[in-house]
């Protein structure tokens, strides 16, 4: 099975209303809350879009050039469902996602907009506007291999083992505010997968305003705070 299929579907089918990531940006002054469920479906979308549009298929590397950010969220999880080997900056891929003025050595580049409502970004390949005609749920063609590189170099099997590891050392059923950016691999390992692994919710924030922080975790009912 997959990263996704391993990590994330256990927590869609025990509460698909929960809220999986809080996405703050204080600069912009933005929020947006994607439950399991919303995740799920982008997710879904995502990894339909590359197999299907771009022949992705187990083990093919996808760079994923993006802050944390929900939708990034839903790019990895979609690259991982369909077997994808997620890489980064500076490796080659069958497909790179970057935002808004990046670039990538990859046989197809999609800019995603990093916009707090997901609308598109005008780019002639474009992540959001792209993966949105695609269906909200997403059956694999067949079993990802637990040896299958899954980021970095990494496999199915590692990759899992150390989020669980990583995720054990946090406690269960936590809220958890973090600061921690998604670099590939580990802040994705860190900041994401470990919270997957440890069945909470993510209230991720972008360009922190300190003087929000005390206020933010009342508000947002934080129990914990990775960075």
């Amino acid at each position: 099975m997959s990263v996704t299929e391993i990590l994330f579907t256990p927590l869609l089918k025990a509460d698909p209303g929960r809220p999986l990531i809080t996405h703050f940006d204080d600069a912009a002054g933005t929020r947006m809350e994607l439950s399991r469920a919303t995740t799920a479906n982008w997710a879904a979308k995502t990894a339909n879009w590359l197999r299907d549009e771009h022949d992705v298929e187990p083990g093919d590397p996808v760079a994923v050039l993006l802050p944390a950010h929900w939708q990034t969220a839903g790019l990895l999880l979609g690259a991982w469902w369909c077997g994808a080997h997620v890489v980064g900056a500076g490796e080659e891929a069958k497909v790179a996602v970057v935002p808004p003025g990046g670039t990538a050595d990859a046989d197809v580049v999609a800019v995603a907009s990093l916009d707090v409502w997901g609308r598109g970004s005008g780019a002639p390949v474009d992540y959001m506007d792209d993966v949105r005609v695609h269906g909200d749920d997403f059956t694999p063609w067949q079993p990802t291999p637990g040896t299958t590189p899954a980021l970095c170099g990494s496999t199915v099997e590692e990759l899992v083992a150390e989020a669980r590891d990583l995720g054990a050392k946090l406690g269960t059923d936590q809220r958890m505010l973090s600061t921690v950016e998604w670099n590939v691999p580990a802040g994705v390992v860190e900041g994401f997968l470990a919270v997957l692994a440890a069945g909470g919710s993510l209230v991720q924030v972008s360009n922190p305003d300190a003087g929000l922080v005390a206020a933010r975790r009342e508000s947002e009912k934080v129990t914990l705070q990775l960075g």
